[in-house]
């Protein structure tokens, strides 16, 4: 299971950049990951590319 802890994330888009089958962004601004996130195969490096580390997977 892929989560992005909302108190953590800046909104920043890294993760989305990074790896839009898993990630988008959300209307509060703050990244949101997709169903089926983990199964993608780009997930760690979003979750490396992360300045915050707000990504659980």
């Amino acid at each position: 299971m892929v989560t992005v802890n909302k108190e953590l994330c800046i909104g920043c888009g890294a993760c989305v950049a990074t790896c839009p089958d898993a990630f988008e962004m959300g209307d509060d601004g703050k990244s949101h990951a997709k169903d089926g996130a983990a199964d993608a195969d780009c997930v760690e490096a979003a979750k490396n590319a992360c300045p915050v580390s707000a990504i659980e997977a």
